[in-house]
């Protein structure tokens, strides 16, 4: 069994090749950090110098850490109410959330109205069962099993986004369902990248691990230049240009491992419990990160028709590969193939 620590891929990789810079003119620049979403985090910008450049590569990485630390489902922090205060609270009382988690908690819910529940937060406690599964299959593979299916099934009696009462004018978000827990690792990722560059210099580039951001076009007005990794490794899928707005890839290759010589993933469908099983990957090209993360995954976790009427309804172009290599595009995809 191998295991492909989502530290170490980069579905979209940030490719050389920048035009050249004009003498005397912005100089680029390029900063990586290891501590943001459990990811590689890589910024890469123009600017007059590398003193500020580096203020503003931190300050993105300062700003995404917030968010990280907001959003976690795992850990707490000393003087921090996160999404695990909320997991922790469910049936218990209102918990008072930073506008961050309120704002990410809204958008989920228009997410899974939009996705015909594709996109459903209110599945931690099945995908809880994945997590700890999959963790201990990595550390013990030789007894590495599937979460018991009965408890998946009960678990899946907990996922009625209903049960998540957002309170607004009071800040606060509950729980109504005691057994229900929070996950937003669907779309958490590509929601913090989002919010972030939105206020980042223009002409920068960020990637944190498979969601990629471009907030304008290189300093000479060329387009930024990424990769779209093959699920099997090797060479690129395609290369697109990238001049604004985000790219995203959902994959069966960022979290796995192999129970019985069969590979399962870390995208659930909603429907069955399990590891959806259309496709290899899928790629999304649309101009918000938070909304390209959600329908990546609403996307794998679907068919090719319903799929393709999706992208169509968010306005998205897309790129789907199966189990046997295959590709496939929405119409307008290909125009943004470089190589």
């Amino acid at each position: 069994m191998i295991r492909r620590m989502t530290a170490a891929v980069l579905l979209l990789v940030l490719l050389g090749g920048c035009a050249a810079e004009t003498i005397g003119g912005p100089k680029r620049y390029e900063a990586t950090f290891l501590d943001v979403f459990d990811t590689v985090t890589t910024v890469v910008g123009y600017a007059d110098s590398e003193a500020e450049f580096t203020a503003a590569a931190q300050s993105i990485r300062d700003s995404l850490l917030e968010y990280h630390q907001l959003y976690d489902i795992y850990n707490d922090y000393p003087g921090l109410v996160n999404l695990k205060t909320v997991n922790d609270s469910a049936g218990t009382a209102p918990v008072p959330v930073d506008e961050r988690i309120m704002g990410l908690l809204k958008l989920c819910c228009s997410l899974y109205g939009a996705t015909d529940g594709r996109v459903n937060v209110a599945m931690g406690s099945v995908l809880r069962l994945w997590h700890d599964a999959r963790k201990a299959g990595i550390d013990d593979p030789e007894h590495a099993v599937l979460p018991e299916g009965t408890a998946v099934e009960a678990a899946m009696g907990h996922m009625d986004l209903s049960c998540l009462v957002l309170d607004e004018e009071a800040g606060t978000v509950y729980l109504a369902d005691g057994e229900m827990s929070l996950d937003v690792g669907a779309v958490a990722k590509g929601y913090a990248v989002e919010q972030v560059c939105r206020s980042a210099p223009a002409g920068f580039l960020v990637s944190v691990g498979g969601n990629v951001r471009a907030t304008g076009p290189k300093a000479d007005g060329s387009p930024w230049v990424v990769g779209i990794e093959s699920p099997d490794g090797g060479d690129f899928l395609h290369t697109l240009y990238l001049q604004e707005g985000s790219l995203v890839t959902s994959g069966d290759y960022q979290r796995y491992y192999t129970v019985d010589g069969v590979r399962y993933h870390h995208i659930i469908d909603p429907d069955t419990g399990y590891p959806a099983s259309h496709w290899r990957s899928v790629t999304v090209v649309l101009e918000d990160s938070a909304l390209a993360d959600g329908l990546s995954t609403a996307l794998f976790t679907l068919d090719l028709e319903r799929g393709l009427a999706m992208a169509e309804d968010f306005g998205a172009e897309a790129m789907w590969v199966d189990g046997d290599g295959n590709r496939f595009y929405s119409p307008g995809f290909e125009e943004k193939i470089r190589t």
